[in-house]
């Protein structure tokens, strides 16, 4: 279940933000370690799993020219965080040696009427497999039970772990194994299918106080911590090193990395920071480091949310909202 074993410091080493997304998607550890149906990564059977130096190789490549996967990119509209992080994952199965991507996004109609669709529908040589792929940021309760999954909430507040696994196992997985499922996978020429997903994401810890992670999380996962805007005066007195710079939605993914000349100047982020009023939505903060080569590098992530979250400013700020 875990990512592929690619050299450390490959990700740091990428510089295309798309191509950075990319491989974090591919490589980032899911969210759980545990889950209430199997997960399978979905390049788990590839020649790149078992040949890891071939992916770091075809990342760099792509680095160096991103063409191809811009051109993937543009087909169609990316405004959704969910949408953009299946695309990602379609470019690469269709890329993977060893892997045969069938179909992507598979309506499932009865009646004219929609069902669900199957994420991906993917052909390797352990079989054909119906994966349903997500991206989740969840932020954990500032008091309270953390190891129960309803108290994890969205930073919209209107998605909640245990909302998204239950529909998940109730409605999207079994959907291969339904008559109509049946039919439509039939009409490919498929008659055995394995359902199967895979959740990838962060997990953002209240500060000051620390709460458990949520059941079956993965030792590993990627974190963060997340804070009221009363308590920024005083965490950003702990955390003064660096520069903090609010991150765009797009940019959600992978750990940010910019230039001196991409990054504002360090005095409008006080002034940015006053416009925050108390319907703010949550905003996504990272704290950034000077490396040897003059470049700024990611150091940790801050959700900032208002004094009366999650009952204000529940709405998500921007158009690519998590799904």
């Amino acid at each position: 279940m875990q990512p592929i074993p690619v050299a450390p410091d490959l990700l740091p080493h990428l510089r295309q933000p798309r191509v950075r997304d990319l491989a974090w998607a591919l490589l980032a550890p899911p969210l759980l370690q545990t889950s209430p149906w199997p997960q399978r990564h979905p390049l788990s059977a590839s020649d790149w799993a078992r040949q890891p130096e071939r992916l770091e190789s075809w990342l760099l490549a792509l680095d160096r020219d991103s063409s191809a996967l811009n051109a993937w990119l543009a087909q169609g509209s990316i405004r959704r965080l969910g949408l953009y992080y299946e695309r990602l994952w379609q470019f690469a199965l269709s890329q993977a040696p060893g892997v045969e991507l069938l179909a992507a996004n598979l309506p499932v109609r009865l009646a004219g009427q929609t069902l669900g669709e199957f994420d991906l529908l993917i052909r390797d040589h352990e079989g054909v497999h119906h994966l349903e792929l997500a991206i989740k940021l969840y932020l954990g309760p500032p008091a309270g039970d953390g190891h129960d999954p309803s108290h994890w909430l969205g930073p919209g507040s209107h998605d909640r772990l245990d909302l998204k696994l239950n529909h998940l196992v109730r409605h999207q997985l079994p959907l291969s194994a339904s008559q109509s499922g049946r039919a439509t996978l039939a009409e490919l020429g498929i008659e055995q299918v394995t359902a199967a997903l895979w959740l990838g994401g962060y997990l953002f810890y209240p500060w000051p106080r620390r709460c458990e992670p949520p059941a079956g999380a993965n030792p590993l996962h990627q974190q963060g911590r997340w804070l009221f805007h009363r308590d920024w005066p005083a965490f950003s007195a702990e955390h003064a090193s660096g520069r903090w710079h609010p991150l765009p939605r797009h940019a959600w993914l992978a750990p940010a990395r910019y230039t001196t000349s991409e990054l504002p100047e360090a005095t409008e982020l006080p002034a940015w920071l006053a416009t925050l009023g108390p319907l703010s939505p949550p905003y996504l903060l990272v704290r950034l480091e000077e490396n040897a080569a003059g470049e700024w590098m990611e150091a940790e992530r801050v959700f900032l949310v208002n004094d009366g979250w999650p009952r204000t400013g529940a709405h998500e700020n921007g158009d690519l909202s998590p799904a």
